[in-house]
């Protein structure tokens, strides 16, 4: 299987990687729907909820500032550089992620090769007027006050440029997500669940329109009937096999 991975990945021209949580755990952040995901023992906090409520955004705060996903510390992983290797190699290539991680940035891919789905978790963004704004100076006055930040430019809310359930999707990135998976002719999920729709959407519009499609995630998932290859193994192994 590992043979018929590398060929795919050396015959593609148009490449599309899809990561999730799994390409992330290696580096020490949870995952959210695994055995011992963030969901099982943390309740998410809906972006209704969020814009609804103060107790709600003090309590979202104090879960970013704890570090409770261990985000701040993390560092990318050999997965991470793996796929910063293979996209280097590939002039059309194009990375799709659900991570808030900021870790494939890290590994060196440019952020022009990158679409984020769900947002990113190394900064903020007034909800009114989008100014952004960095997490140091934020954490000190909410450590100080116990108030949640606003917009010191239009007094809107404050929050971390992630998108939260009940959150509407960020219309340009699905835009680009939705035109590179419709190009590609390889499409690899990595870590990914494909539970969180409209995200998982993607593969099936690859799969659709031409793309061979490959899963290699530690555990089964509900597309692994529509692939050309499932690898279930954990994937900066899966990954330090291929040389290009």
């Amino acid at each position: 299987m590992f043979l018929k991975l590398q060929h795919l990945i050396e015959e593609s021209k148009r490449l599309v990687l899809f990561t999730g949580a799994g390409i992330s755990t290696n580096s020490g952040i949870p995952d959210f729907r695994g055995p011992k995901g963030v969901w099982k023992t943390a309740t998410p906090i809906y972006f209704q909820d969020f814009m609804g409520s103060k107790d709600k955004r003090i309590e979202s705060w104090e879960r970013k500032f704890s570090n409770e996903l261990s985000i701040d510390s993390a560092k990318p992983n050999s997965g991470h550089l793996k796929l910063a290797e293979i996209m280097s190699k590939k002039e059309e290539a194009h990375l799709i992620t659900q991570n808030v991680d900021n870790l494939h940035q890290e590994s060196g891919i440019d952020d022009s090769k990158i679409t984020e789905l769900h947002g990113n978790a190394t900064y903020a963004k007034c909800l009114n007027c989008h100014a952004r704004y960095e997490l140091s100076p934020l954490k000190k006055d909410f450590l100080a006050t116990k108030e949640p930040p606003s917009c010191t430019l239009c007094g809107g809310i404050i929050k971390t440029a992630t998108i939260s359930f009940g959150q509407a999707m960020p219309e340009e990135e699905m835009n680009t997500a939705q035109r590179v998976s419709i190009k590609s002719d390889l499409f690899i999920c990595l870590g990914s669940s494909l539970a969180v729709f409209p995200a998982a959407d993607l593969p099936l519009l690859a799969k659709e329109t031409g793309a061979n499609l490959v899963i290699i995630n530690n555990e089964p998932t509900q597309m692994d009937h529509l692939s050309d290859l499932v690898i279930n193994r954990d994937i900066s192994e899966t990954l330090s096999e291929i040389t290009l």
